[in-house]
């Protein structure tokens, strides 16, 4: 089974930055993408930023202008820098593998907290 492992995450002040990051155990390139989605208490998970086996990149309107997903297909790692870092912002990031188009993410990693306060 494919193992996703994120880390980064920690306390930050407002207007910070993170560079949050999920190291995977098995090729990246294999999944049709790649994405990180986040959890508030109270809140459904909702999706941060995405990247596909062709590189299109789909972005929350949120974070847009603030994060920036990349991916190291050598190192089997995506990663998330995030910027201008907002209180909310503050959730639980969860690293995610989408294996094919036709499915919904369904591999995800044991997320990594994220707090922005002052």
């Amino acid at each position: 089974q494919v193992q996703l492992v994120e880390s980064g995450g920690g306390l930050v002040q407002p207007g910070g930055a993170l560079r949050l990051s999920c190291a995977a155990s098995a090729s990246i390139y294999n999944f049709y993408a790649m994405g990180w989605y986040r959890q508030a208490p109270g809140k459904q998970r909702e999706l941060v930023a995405t990247i596909t086996q062709g590189g299109n990149i789909n972005y929350a309107d949120f974070v847009k202008g603030r994060f920036t997903i990349s991916r190291d297909n050598i190192k089997n790692t995506v990663y998330l820098q995030m910027s201008k870092l907002k209180p909310e912002d503050t959730a639980v990031y969860y690293c995610g593998g989408r294996w094919s188009y036709y499915r919904e993410f369904d591999y995800w990693g044991q997320g990594t907290q994220v707090t922005v306060s002052s």
